[in-house]
């Protein structure tokens, strides 16, 4: 494509003298450009991309796209906002995939992938092509892609690259799960948005967007991306779905000016629940609205997924028109979701749960549904992350203490910090609600080690719950990622209590190394 034919629609002032060059791909790291890309250069947190344009020319970048001012060259193009320009360049580049297909929008900071999972179910049930781009992996028909290690909405010139894959397979439908970070750095501006789901709005990445206010008005722009999506040939819904129970409920009620329904657990939300049970096996409920009543069964645990599925009832039923005996059969359908309550049985007298509960909400939900699955005790496992949002770590401790009868606070991707110094702040807030150390609480910084004390500690009837890693493949040590698996080391760690062969617990630096070596990298 001609460079030039990528501003053709674009939504800001269009520069001048763009070079009369052939693109034959977007690139935003010098390392993936191939003769013919176009580098586009961002700055980063840490890593600022400019530098890496005589990198990006040397692989053959044809045409390097940047901050005004920074470079001079006949194939160097000045923007104001480099990482902006970016999700609408990949979609002219695409011809514009998202046009083409009715994208379902999911956002919330505890929920998003389960939730996605649910609609993406209702969907293929209904006979619907669907395709999903989620935290987990991206689905095109039958071909599943990992998204990666630590991502979260993928970068915008992957995502136009999945909304293009999809559309040449036939998709007219795709479930896209969106983070803050996807919203607040422009990833998916371009994806033309006719349905928003919002699962919960709670204490997450406050380090990041600084406050409670900002962290929503980020997840807020799905819903006022809503009005600008240009008319497609296939309709636009423009229904944005909200959590009458959550506590951005009066404010999303009152930015929201398309179409919208609530749902919850409430008599006043408009899609609620009645009659919900509870067991280790799944929830059972009757989702009401003034238009219909059906009975729901799921293999999912916890009041919150009740709500994932009022959810997923909502934007299916009411957004796409699919009958509500087709969506319960979709829920129902869906067997689980990778990390999320995930059981590891390998015959103990005990229940062991994987789970990626990594907010003081989200742990506190997972144990709350880890309560109403036993009749004996709740310990958890979880960390709090390095780098990140440092209230986390009393709240989450603190919630542990409340919830759990016992709690092992250990490694979560300390990254460059002290893993013993974010313990020390976790076992503040523990100490902070009663916690005494040795007999309610432990630290055991070696994740691993942390996930065999716990099963060591278990009896018979009891549930252990491995939170905060859930799906996800690796762990930051240092500025080093390391294969590391939840469910595997919680197989390994099992398999060695029973006696019986097992997986190899994966390695941490943490097993062998003193933490000053670690952090050196």
């Amino acid at each position: 494509m001609q460079l030039k034919n990528l501003f053709v629609d674009f939504p800001f002032s269009i520069p001048e003298n763009i070079p009369d060059v052939e693109i034959s791909g977007i690139a935003i790291d010098s390392r993936a450009v191939k003769p013919g890309y176009l580098f586009v250069a961002m700055q980063g947190g840490s890593v600022d991309g400019h530098n890496y344009i005589p990198k990006a020319i040397e692989n053959g970048a044809a045409a390097i796209i940047g901050d005004v001012g920074r470079a001079s060259s006949p194939t160097y193009i000045g923007l104001e906002n480099p990482r902006q320009a970016l999700t609408f360049l990949a979609a002219a580049f695409y011809n514009w995939p998202a046009r083409k297909l009715t994208v379902i929008g999911v956002t919330g900071t505890d929920g998003k992938t389960t939730t996605s999972n649910i609609i993406y179910k209702i969907l293929v049930t209904a006979g619907i092509r669907t395709g999903m781009i989620s935290t987990v992996n991206a689905v095109i028909g039958d071909e599943v892609l990992d998204t990666g290690f630590h991502v979260t909405t993928p970068d915008a010139h992957d995502v136009q690259h999945y909304l293009a894959r999809m559309v040449e397979a036939g998709m007219t439908h795709v479930v896209l799960e969106t983070t803050s970070h996807g919203w607040a750095q422009h990833r998916v501006d371009a994806c033309e948005f006719d349905i928003g789901v919002v699962t919960n709005i709670t204490h997450e990445h406050f380090d990041e967007h600084g406050s409670y206010e900002n962290y929503r008005a980020a997840k807020a722009r799905l819903f006022s991306s809503l009005e600008r999506t240009k008319e497609k040939p296939a309709g636009n819904p423009r229904l944005a779905v909200i959590n009458r129970d959550d506590r951005s409920f009066e404010f999303l009620d009152g930015f929201i000016k398309t179409k919208k329904l609530n749902y919850g657990l409430g008599d006043s939300a408009d899609i609620r629940a009645v009659d919900v049970s509870y067991s280790s096996s799944g929830i059972e409920f009757t989702a009401v609205s003034n238009d219909f009543r059906v009975g729901v069964e799921s293999g999912l645990v916890g009041a919150y997924n009740v709500s994932n599925c009022l959810a997923a009832l909502t934007a299916t039923v009411y957004g796409l028109g699919v009958a509500p005996d087709v969506a319960a059969r979709g829920i129902t359908s869906l067997d689980g979701i990778p990390g999320r309550m995930e059981q590891i049985d390998l015959g103990q007298n005990f229940i062991a749960i994987v789970d990626f509960a990594h907010t003081p909400n989200a742990l506190k939900v997972a144990l709350e549904a880890g309560k109403k699955m036993t009749q004996g005790r709740v310990i958890s496992i979880f960390g709090s992350a390095g780098l990140r949002d440092k209230a986390k770590r009393r709240m989450m401790a603190e919630t542990s203490i409340e919830l759990a009868d016992l709690s092992i606070l250990t490694a979560e991707d300390p990254r460059t910090e002290s893993l013993d110094g974010i313990l020390e702040e976790m076992a503040a807030g523990a100490r902070s609600k009663g916690g005494r150390e040795g007999e309610t609480f432990w630290r055991v910084a070696d994740r691993g080690e942390a996930i065999k004390f716990a099963i060591r500690l278990a009896r018979e009837g009891d549930i252990v719950l491995s939170c905060g890693k859930g799906h996800e493949q690796s762990m930051c040590f240092g500025k080093t990622e390391y294969l590391w698996d939840d469910r595997t080391a919680m197989r390994a760690a099992l398999a060695e209590f029973l006696g019986i062969d097992g997986p190899q617990m994966p390695y941490l630096p943490s097993q062998d190394k003193n933490e000053k070596d670690w952090l050196k990298g």
